[in-house]
Order: C-alpha cells, then sequence, then structure tokens
C-alpha cells in the first residue's frame, strides 16, 4: 500500500489547519498511524490519492446507507445544482422533504432544517429551556451531542477517543448547568430525574449510544426514561443523528416503539450533504421564531442540494424489503466475526444493532461508558493498521462505530471476514 502523496498532502494540512484535519478523530492518533486522504467513492469502497482502494465501513460516519456515489442521489444534485446552489430564500424541495421526515419519524409532527448534527443538538435544547423556563440539561455519560459548549461534558466521539477531559473554552457557568449520569442506569436516572431541586429543562439521550463506540440499550432504561420525563415535564429529546433512518425508515423510536419529544436528525437526511434537523411535537415546535419566541436561524438552512439529495436518499430508504434485507446481511455479517473471534481467542465483544456495530477489544460486557474504557486501545489499533493494510477501512478509533450499507454485498462482507480473521490470528502470534 503507498501513501507517498497523503503523507505529503499531510504535511502540507499540519502547516495551515490545525492537526492536519478539519475534525479531530480524522489525525488517526489513537490507532498510532497518519490518514490518508481521500480521493473517491463508489458504492461500498473508497480509493485514497494514491489509489488504493479500501471496502468501507465508516461510510462518511453513518450517511451512507444506500452507498456512495449512488445515481439517483448524484442525479437529484446536479438537477438542482444548474438552478443554483443557494438562495436563502424558502424553496419547494424544503417543503418536499420537510413532508417526508413528517411522515416517516413517529414523534416528528413539524421539522426544522439546519446544517449540522450539532445546530440541531443545541437548538432543541434552547427550544427545551424556552418551553419549560428550566435551564438544567441532563445528559449520559460518554454520549456524544457535538462540540457546543453545553455538551463537552464526559462526551464520547473525539473527545474520549483523543482524552480530553471536556474542553478549554467551555465557561464553568454553562457547564454547571449540564449533568452527566451513566447510560443504560435506570437507578441513577430515577434519582436525579426526581430531583426537584435541579431544575431539569430537558434529557438528551442517544437512543442508541454510537460514540463510545455502539451500546445498545436495556429496554428498561429507555421506558423508564419517557415514563419519568413525561410525568415530571421534562422535555425528552432523542439524539437520533446516528440512528434516524439508519436503524429503521423511522430511525430507533420506530425500532423501540417509544416517542420523545423532540427529535435530533443530520447525516442521513442530506444524503450525504451538510444537513440537520430538529422536529417534534407541534405545540412545542410553534415556539421558534417567527411563530413563537424562541430564536433560531441559518443562512443555508434548507439548502436546495441538501434537500434535494434527501429527497433522493429517504426515497430509496422507502422501497419495499429495505431493511430487512439490510439486517438479514448485518446479523449474518456479525455472526461470522463472533466465530472468528472465539476461534482466536480474542477477547472481543461485539456490540450490533441493525446495520452498526463496534467489535470492542475487550472480554467484559460493554453496556456503558464505564464498561467501553475498559476495552484495549492498543489492541485495537493494531487490528485497525491490519486491516487497513489488507483493504478494509474502518474507524480510526475504538469507540465508534461502524456501518454497513446496501451497497456492500456479500463478496464484500466475506473479504472483510476473511481479513479479519488474518488480523486476529497476527493479534495472537504476537
Amino acid at each position: 500500500m503507498k501513501t507517498d502523496l497523503s503523507a505529503s498532502l499531510f504535511k502540507r494540512a499540519k502547516k495551515v489547519i490545525p492537526g492536519g484535519v478539519n475534525s479531530p478523530v480524522r489525525a488517526c492518533k489513537s490507532v498510532g498511524c497518519d490518514p490518508l486522504f481521500l480521493q473517491k467513492a463508489s458504492g461500498c469502497t473508497v480509493t485514497d490519492v494514491d489509489g488504493n482502494e479500501f471496502i468501507d465501513f465508516v461510510g462518511s460516519w453513518g450517511p451512507m446507507i444506500i452507498g456512495h456515489g449512488h445515481p439517483g442521489v448524484l442525479k437529484a444534485i446536479s438537477e438542482t445544482a444548474v438552478n443554483g446552489t443557494s438562495f436563502g430564500a424558502p424553496t419547494a424541495l424544503e417543503v418536499e422533504l420537510a413532508e417526508l421526515v413528517c411522515d416517516s419519524v413517529p414523534s416528528i409532527e413539524k421539522v426544522r432544517f439546519v446544517n449540522s448534527g450539532t445546530e440541531a443538538t443545541m437548538s432543541a435544547i434552547r427550544l427545551a429551556r424556552g418551553c419549560t423556563g428550566r435551564k438544567v440539561v441532563v445528559k449520559f455519560d460518554g454520549c456524544y451531542h457535538g462540540h457546543a459548549d453545553s455538551f463537552l461534558v464526559k462526551a464520547g466521539s473525539g473527545v474520549i477517543t483523543l482524552g480530553i477531559p471536556g474542553s478549554p473554552g467551555v465557561p464553568d457557568d454553562i457547564v454547571k448547568n449540564t449533568l452527566s449520569i451513566p447510560y443504560n442506569n435506570v437507578e441513577v436516572l430515577e434519582k436525579t430525574l426526581r430531583d426537584s431541586s435541579l431544575d431539569i429543562a430537558c434529557v438528551i439521550v442517544e437512543p442508541v449510544a454510537g460514540n463510545m463506540g455502539c451500546i445498545v440499550p436495556d429496554m428498561e432504561f429507555h421506558r423508564t426514561l419517557r415514563k419519568l420525563t413525561a410525568e415530571l415535564g421534562i422535555v425528552l429529546i432523542f439524539d437520533e443523528v446516528m440512528t434516524g433512518f439508519r436503524l429503521a425508515l423511522g430511525g430507533a423510536q420506530e425500532r423501540f416503539g417509544i416517542k420523545p419529544d423532540l427529535t435530533c436528525l443530520g447525516k442521513i437526511i442530506g444524503g450525504g450533504l451538510p444537513v440537520g434537523a430538529y422536529g417534534g411535537k407541534k405545540e412545542l415546535m410553534d415556539n421558534i421564531a417567527p411563530d413563537g419566541q424562541v430564536y433560531q436561524a441559518g443562512t443555508l438552512s434548507g439548502n436546495p442540494l441538501a434537500m434535494a439529495a434527501g429527497i433522493a436518499m429517504l426515497n430509496e430508504l422507502r422501497s419495499p424489503g429495505f431493511y430487512e434485507e439490510l439486517e438479514e446481511k448485518c446479523e449474518e455479517f456479525g455472526k461470522g466475526l463472533e466465530k472468528i473471534a472465539a476461534a482466536a481467542s480474542v477477547p472481543t465483544v461485539l456490540n450490533r444493532i441493525g446495520s452498526m456495530m463496534t467489535c470492542f477489544f475487550t472480554s467484559e460486557e460493554v453496556r456503558d461508558f464505564e464498561s467501553a474504557m475498559k476495552a484495549d486501545t492498543e489492541l485495537y489499533a493494531r487490528h485497525y493498521r491490519q486491516m487497513l493494510a489488507g483493504g478494509i477501512y474502518l474507524a480510526p478509533s475504538q469507540f465508534e462505530a461502524s456501518f454497513v450499507s446496501a451497497a456492500h454485498d456479500r463478496s464484500h462482507l466475506e473479504k472483510a471476514l476473511l481479513m479479519t480473521e488474518s488480523s486476529f490470528k497476527k493479534l495472537m502470534d504476537r
């Protein structure tokens, strides 16, 4: 595998971009190598600037559920682009996509488009605070909701990958209004929410944690969370930036049969272009300006290219049998990974739900932040480098999810299994 041009570009990038990257995990520090600079993608493969091709299990961190460069999405973008790329004014496309989102996601009656998942989550908690008149946000250890000040308390994703405890630059008077409690812990959840002195406006949660690795929740945890927030007048926000349209057409909430008050979306609804959204009950959403007093705005919100790509993407996902076929394929793949790990005696735990999964290098069950932190990150780093050398592109962090797309056929998954088997043998030989 040649990396000459990637190495040259990284050297240049570090002179003009902090760390040489525009998002920290991309620097690949935790896996002990320099990043590859990608040049093109098609289906379930990506190709770097040196011409190396890889089977991709990152999928641009989730949104490429129908594969890279899907003809329907590319056609929608190109046909829209000839009419202009940004107007800062309403378009028919944003109405059509909003109707698709409201029709697909069980809890959403009205939706507001923004430009990123971070913008969606920060807007949702502002709305929750505005509607309740309360200040405190409750989140869960290891869950990542973007890089807004309120969320960088025991956060997941790049924060834990790089070992950053929160972030300098976040004022204490903002952090004091965020409480972070253990994920999947019903006892602590109930004690916290029933404390009337805490002035809790909302609880925000990844319904399936994906930013400390994939962690599937106990259903008792979610049922208790929904029951308590409804009883106590606390706004329940599902951060479905990762799980929305990934685990089902209606996201994790459809899969689990639980309706939050507000939902944050991103990634998939832009068809790979920058986009986010938040939506929910009409009585909450009607508090947003210009109908209400809670202000939120964005010049590029509802960008026509992103809207067109999102419409094309969601229409593909509504095809009969789409999720059933993807689930069947992923279940078979997951069983193959578990079989290989058991045969090689590599200490691993595979957490999977639908088409998102994480192989944790630990022998203990992983169900929260504390247990995820017991994973052997050095062993994962070695595995990552070995898989990369064999043409398999994984997330450059133990604490991220892998994604399978409709574009992965059985030959791609079989190659990934063969490379995993080879990598595990090498791990045990050392």
